[in-house]
């Protein structure tokens, strides 16, 4: 078999593979290769421009998105066939390990896997295998100038067998579903953009406390906790994603980017992303994402008052759905105290573990062995995902 511009098609175990970024000319055609998948309800001439511009967004500029593909290395840019593609996302982590009952946080590098697409014209040839292993082999090193990087994650609509194949583990994928209404009392205050720099910060300092004070270390239970930063970078990137979908869709932009209740010391607040799968007139799948749910006080949660602080924030997002024409409101990984608050705040939910779509993978560069029995992913919300 040839590619289309007629070079003999080299098997996926050849030498002459290698892993390699692809020049502009070539973004172009990725995009215009994956439109079709991954445009959501954008045209696609618009999800070209989407593609384009959210590469200069946070958590993206400054090469903090770097893009990959498989290709002949014996063959020049622009004329070498496009055989498997990917992007990655370089991430702040944290672990937190345990010596002789001390806790001590590292932070770390973690990459994010996304957009992993092999042309319809290449498929069953082994092109996609080869270029996630060679992906594993280089990210271990890639961008620790300043720290060493401790993992992989994607996130996998194609199920667990395929990346768990490649080493990438599939770990609970989890969420709870409630439905929009919009009649509703809303009695949480709003979070604005400008209120997010700060409230990111705040959010940053309470998950350093809480993962170094997490006690007991039990002999039963001695897990590596990782966790990915739930930093004001990745909420801008979901947010510049939304923005430029309702910019197209509707002439306009959420304002609304979350819900925050109580008072400093015990608040509770949402951080959440509008999401458009389809346009808005079929708009069964579209969906408000809760990125980041915080309980400012850990000590005493499940009381009343935060019972009733949830519901108001709960409330809040699924009026703000209602708003928006989104047919879905998604926690991603509650954790069990806030589980055990969703019981009790009196509105109907939905619980799912997921099989085929959004399925949580990790391919661990750190001490233990990369599965559950020996390490503990914290908080793996929406927000990480990319």
């Amino acid at each position: 078999m040839v590619s289309p511009n007629g070079h003999p098609l080299l098997d996926s175990n050849s030498p002459a593979l290698h892993l390699t970024h692809p020049t502009d000319a070539e973004n172009l055609s990725i995009w215009n290769l994956t439109a079709s998948s991954w445009k959501d309800a954008l045209p696609e001439s618009v999800y070209l421009k989407e593609s384009s511009y959210l590469m200069t967004v946070p958590l993206a500029k400054d090469g903090g998105m770097t893009q990959w593909i498989l290709v002949d290395k014996n063959l020049p840019p622009n004329q070498r066939a496009l055989l498997a593609s990917c992007e990655t996302f370089r991430k702040r982590s944290w672990i937190i390990t345990d010596e002789e009952g001390v806790s001590n946080l590292t932070e770390m590098v973690t990459h994010g896997v996304a957009s992993v697409y092999c042309d319809s014209k290449y498929r069953g040839r082994g092109y996609a295998s080869r270029l996630m292993k060679e992906l594993a082999n280089v990210l271990p090193n890639w961008q620790t100038e300043t720290m060493n990087c401790v993992a992989s994650v994607l996130f996998s609509d194609i199920g667990k067998e395929f990346y768990t194949k490649l080493g990438w583990r599939a770990f609970p994928s989890y969420h709870i579903e409630f439905a929009p209404s919009a009649d509703i009392s809303r009695t949480a205050k709003p979070i604005l953009a400008g209120d997010l720099e700060q409230l990111c910060k705040e959010d940053e300092e309470l998950s350093r406390k809480a993962l170094i004070n997490a006690k007991p270390w039990s002999l039963s239970d001695r897990r590596t906790k990782f966790m990915i930063v739930p930093d004001h970078d990745h909420m801008l990137w979901h947010h510049s994603k939304e923005e430029f979908a309702a910019q197209t869709l509707f002439q306009n932009t959420p304002k609304i980017k979350g819900a925050i209740t109580g008072e400093p010391g015990n608040r509770i607040w949402a951080i959440w992303t509008h999401r458009f799968y389809e346009p808005p007139e079929r708009s069964s799948n579209n969906v408000l994402y809760i990125l980041r749910l915080v309980v400012e006080d850990q000590s005493d949660i499940g009381n009343p008052l935060q019972i009733e602080q949830l519901k108001s924030i709960i409330s809040a997002a699924r009026a703000e759905a209602a708003d928006w024409n989104l047919h879905h409101v998604k926690i991603w990984d509650p954790s069990p105290q806030i589980k055990g608050l969703i019981k009790h705040i009196g509105v109907p939910y939905h619980e799912e573990h997921r099989q085929e779509e959004g399925i949580c993978s990790l391919l661990w560069y750190g001490p233990g062995d990369g599965t559950e029995d020996s390490i503990e992913w914290v908080s793996n919300e929406k927000y990480g995902w990319c």
